[in-house]
């Protein structure tokens, strides 16, 4: 019996260019079709097509939405793009004719491949630093008309926490919403279902070339997933006559990692303010002056957040930020923390502080803080002895003062993690003025001030949020 014919390694180095093939739309089946090509010089080099299906079709587009769908299509067919270029980070990027972008989105999409793919860069070894340059087109792109938008909010839900304090808050202050989601997750459809109210679920299909190219070994590692969704729900908040765009991301995504001889790689920077307002600036110039993307949360800490949440019971039953119970579950959702992850550390403690420990322990099915063996991986959220996780986790300074927190309270302050945090690394944080100063919990519930809420939609919302 002959035994199959193992792949041919990828060539990386074969690669010449990432080029931008094709992008089309079909208002009949609210199918989108995105085409990119790994340039080796070959005429038959394959094309890696990645599809991507908005429930609702068909839809009748007048000649202004649709020529917005066409600059919506184009920022997506570029964010998407970010998944495949890093498969071999080619020198080189080109688009087939009529596709390049202008100048100001030109250096706005090299900002966010940079920028979002640093986590990668670091895994792999690689320095992305003035590296990506994306060509434009001559001339710049006209002002986008104003499209008279009037069909409430397109609200982002991805199953934990955060999204769902953004969801309750929009409701307390009756803003029409959708909630929406990207990719076939049954758990956070339930979570979706759970809320009562619209739902859209967005099919995303990556191109059946990428993971063959995975296998054969293809660089691979952590994109800016949030700047891919972001462009694919500004497209369905077009289609569906939508005026806003709602992602629940908190200031302290702003905050990366602090690796000593890197410097700060920020694993959520797609979540962060500055992605938030660049991408922002592009939907209003490019796309239509009147569709507003903007995160809910982002004037709020992870700390005010876990309060916000910890105010209803509503989803305990639901909710899962364990993105571990996403990658290893699968299909059965019901396990919803894995127990270990840095995600699964954070949650447990930043909701600890605000909840009472039955109904968190029952939530996890177990109590992170007394286990001993968990040590490590509470260390790194307090930057003690290690660097922030490459995860959605709040900083360092918010973890030290939970724990802080914590080691005051009678309920919590037996656990064998609090008892090490007193005994070891308090004496620490306390002997440095800069860090001591910062273990006073409320300080961190306080709002910034930075955010992109449309000024009409924050009053109203600033009390329910609790800013």
């Amino acid at each position: 019996m002959n035994e199959p014919t193992a792949e041919p390694a990828f060539d990386r180095a074969a690669i010449r260019a990432f080029h931008f093939s094709r992008r089309s739309f079909d208002p009949a089946t609210g199918t989108v079709e995105l085409g990119y090509v790994l340039d080796d010089g070959r005429a038959d080099a394959p094309e890696l097509v990645e599809t991507i299906t908005v429930p609702g079709a068909p839809f009748a587009l007048d000649p202004a939405r649709a020529a917005a769908v066409e600059r919506a299509l184009g920022l997506l067919h570029a964010l998407a793009g970010v998944s495949y270029y890093k498969a071999a980070v080619p020198p080189a990027i080109t688009f087939a004719p009529g596709l390049a972008p202008d100048a100001a989105t030109a250096a706005f999409l090299a900002t966010v491949y940079e920028h979002g793919l640093g986590e990668f860069a670091y895994a792999n070894g690689l320095s992305l630093k003035g590296r990506i340059a994306f060509p434009h087109a001559t001339g710049g792109m006209s002002a986008a008309p104003a499209l008279g938008l009037d069909g409430g909010a397109l609200v982002a839900i991805g199953g934990g926490k955060d999204s769902l304090v953004s969801i309750e808050a929009l409701r307390a202050a009756g803003v029409e919403q959708t909630v929406c989601w990207v990719g076939g997750s049954p758990l956070i459809r339930a979570c979706a279902e759970r809320t009562g109210l619209p739902t859209l679920a967005i099919g995303r299909q990556l191109a059946p070339g990428l993971f063959a190219l995975n296998r054969r070994g293809a660089l691979n590692g952590h994109i800016p997933v949030t700047a891919v969704n972001s462009a694919i729900l500004v497209l369905a908040a077009l289609l569906r006559g939508q005026a806003e765009v709602v992602f629940s991301n908190e200031r302290s995504a702003s905050y990366g990692s602090l690796i000593p001889g890197t410097g700060e790689v920020n694993h959520q920077w797609s979540k962060g303010w500055d992605f938030e307002r660049m991408f922002a600036a592009e939907v209003r110039r490019l796309v239509a002056p009147d569709l507003a993307y903007y995160s809910l949360l982002r004037p709020l800490s992870e700390l005010a957040v876990a309060a916000r949440f910890a105010a209803s019971d509503r989803y305990d039953a639901w909710f899962s930020s364990c993105n571990r119970n996403f990658h290893l579950l699968g299909e059965k959702p019901a396990s919803r923390w894995c127990g270990v992850c840095p995600k699964c550390h954070f949650v447990f403690l930043a909701l600890a502080v605000f909840m009472p420990k039955p109904r968190l322990v029952g939530i996890f099915g177990r109590n992170l803080l007394d286990e001993p063996g968990q040590a490590a991986g509470f260390d790194a959220l307090l930057e003690f002895g290690d660097h922030k996780p490459f995860e959605c986790v709040g900083e360092g300074r918010e973890s030290r003062a939970a724990f802080a927190a914590l080691a005051q309270r009678p309920a919590w302050r037996e656990d064998a993690l609090v008892q090490r945090f007193v005994r070891e690394v308090l004496p620490v944080l306390e002997a440095d003025e800069t860090l001591r100063g910062q273990l006073d919990l409320a300080q961190h519930l306080v709002p910034a001030h930075d955010h992109g809420i449309p000024p009409g939609r924050w009053e109203p919302l600033r009390a329910i949020v609790g800013a």
